[in-house]
């Protein structure tokens, strides 16, 4: 990028006013623009164009793009050891879609290691919204008719882009992620797009792709640009999730 300033939106601009991902800055990695609104139009542009808000209480609303991306593909999630032992004796199972509210409420709870949440309450009406236009989903993992685990995020096309994940029990989480790894290597969905890395990511199996080849991948992926139809509905057994 040839300079340091940060594209600035308004409430009034049109959903495709965002700069080209290309101008996103390198510190604070990919920060791309600021302001605009959270409507239902912009948001689906941005992220069919790799673009996704991150911010937090009394700042501005900011809009990332980092390179490299953290995505999985199909077959790369890493299912460990210890993971299909507890796969094979649990008694969770996973539902899709039933408690959406409690799952994104229970994303924007405090964690143990940081201060605040990232997740507003206008992002939380905004996604909502999504949800209700059929755009949002919740994979929850439920136990003796608790919800214990999950994450949400969007489908365009046949690209699921998370947004974040919860577990109040151990290993809810990649449970969450399990059934995602099972629509990737069904072809459900051909991409899961993680957002930002993180150690926990990586040893599940996440890769680090260039931002230009996620691009790409999203041109394709997003096409036609459509809520996903059909969702398998019912509860399936985490046991269930293991490969044959």
């Amino acid at each position: 990028m040839s300079n340091n300033r940060v594209t600035w939106l308004s409430t009034s601009d049109p959903p495709d006013s965002f700069p080209p991902v290309s101008a996103a800055l390198r510190e604070p990695d990919g920060l791309l623009a600021a302001g605009g609104s959270l409507q239902i139009e912009r948001l689906l542009y941005a992220y069919r164009h790799g673009i996704f808000p991150w911010y937090e209480d009394g700042q501005p609303l900011l809009w990332w793009s980092p390179d490299p991306r953290c995505v999985f593909l199909p077959g790369d999630y890493h299912v460990s050891r210890r993971l299909r032992r507890e796969l094979r004796c649990t008694s969770a199972e996973i539902r899709v879609n039933t408690a959406f509210a409690d799952v994104i409420r229970a994303c924007a709870g405090p964690r143990r290691s940081e201060q605040g949440t990232w997740i507003t309450a206008d992002m939380i009406r905004a996604y909502q919204q999504l949800h209700e236009s059929g755009w949002a989903h919740s994979i929850e993992v439920w136990r003796a008719g608790q919800l214990c685990g999950g994450l949400y995020g969007l489908v365009i096309g046949r690209v699921f882009f998370g947004e974040s994940m919860f577990s109040e029990i151990a290993n809810a989480s990649k449970m969450a992620l399990l059934y995602l790894a099972r629509s990737l290597d069904s072809g459900e969905i051909e991409m899961l797009d993680c957002q930002v890395s993180s150690a926990h990511l990586l040893s599940l199996g996440a890769r680090m792709i260039p931002r230009s080849e996620f691009t790409e991948l999203l041109e394709t992926g997003c096409n036609p640009v459509t809520p996903l139809q059909n969702w398998p509905g019912g509860a399936v057994g985490c046991p269930d999730l293991l490969p044959e």
